[in-house]
This record gives C-alpha cells, sequence and structure tokens, in this order.
C-alpha cells in the first residue's frame, strides 16, 4: 500500500475544513496542499501507550516515531471512518466492537505539511499486525519508557502537536470515555 499512496485522491480542504479540491495525495505533499487526517491514540487497559516507527518508504519523515496510528483521510471519506480504516490497515485492529472515542480536532502545519486533524482513543489489548507495511515495529510504552524513546528519536510532530495534551491527561490518569476523562 505504501508504494501506491502518491496516487489515492485527497480532499484539499480551505480553513473551515470546506473541500476546494481533490488532488492525488503525491501532488498534495508536493505543492504542502491543506487536507484532512486523522490521529487515534491507542493505549493499553494496564495503562501503556502504543507508540510505533514508521516505514522508511513513507512519503513524509519516513522512520520516525509515531504516538498516533492513522493519517491522510482519502476524498469522500469521513473521518470517524477513516480511524478505523487507518486501524486496520497500520496496526491490524479491525474489531467492530472497538469503541473509538472522538477527542476533538485541530489544525497543524510547518514546512512539511498542513492539515486538519481530528483526534481519537480506543484501548486495545490485543494482538497487533503490520500488514500493509507502514508500521515497522509497535512498542507499548510506560511513561518512563516513553519519555527515554522521546529523547532518543524523532516523533512526528503533528502527531504531538494535536494529541500531546490528551497524552499528558493519559498519563495524569484521565480516560477519554470515562468520567475521569
Amino acid at each position: 500500500m505504501v508504494a501506491d499512496a502518491g496516487r489515492e485522491l485527497v480532499d484539499v480542504v480551505d480553513d473551515q475544513d470546506r473541500v476546494v479540491a481533490v488532488v492525488p495525495r503525491r501532488r498534495m505533499r508536493a505543492e504542502r496542499l491543506r487536507h484532512r487526517a486523522v490521529f487515534v491514540m491507542v493505549t493499553s487497559g494496564e495503562g501503556r501507550l502504543l507508540v510505533h516507527r514508521r516505514s522508511d518508504a513513507k512519503d513524509l519523515w519516513p522512520g520516525w516515531w509515531d504516538v498516533a496510528v492513522g493519517g491522510v483521510v482519502a476524498s469522500g471519506e469521513a473521518y470517524d471512518e477513516a480511524a478505523r480504516r487507518e486501524l486496520a490497515e497500520e496496526v491490524g485492529i479491525a474489531d467492530p466492537a472497538l469503541v473509538v472515542t472522538s477527542l476533538g480536532g485541530g489544525t497543524y502545519t510547518d514546512d512539511e505539511v498542513a492539515l486538519i486533524g481530528r483526534c481519537y482513543a480506543a484501548v486495545w489489548d490485543g494482538p497487533l499486525h503490520f500488514a500493509d507495511g507502514e508500521v515497522t515495529e509497535a512498542r507499548l510504552v510506560t511513561r518512563t519508557e516513553y519519555e527515554l524513546l522521546r529523547r532518543e528519536v524523532p516523533f512526528l510532530p503533528d502527531s504531538l502537536a494535536l494529541l500531546g495534551h490528551h497524552i499528558e491527561r493519559f498519563w495524569a490518569g484521565e480516560r477519554p470515555g470515562t468520567s475521569a476523562g
């Protein structure tokens, strides 16, 4: 799937999240066009955070680590649908009973990317599979392990910007979808 990603169609959106064009992903990347993306924070029931290393074949930030399962929303695809698709594609979580909680959204722009993102959380204690090749390894980490890894390797800035405060709340004991979160 990674090799054909440049041909996927993507909705280009304005700052109000209205579709203004549909272009191939390759063009969206080359021209840094604003698009939609999803970010799913996956945690375990034991209070660990899933982090993973992206494939070296990714079109943006290859080989970097990420705190979110997610990616670009396909043209015409709903955010919620994209979140579930990305969970299935990237880490093999395709359980229709899985509760995927919305955490809201935001925008992110830097020299590499411009996007409007929606954030989600899911608790998963089952197996992970990396069938599509977008993820090369994953770890469920404690807060200490996470902080050490953050000092050693680069993490995706968009995921950190949009999910950072949710991760801090998670480490503080708040759980999305519960009365404490």
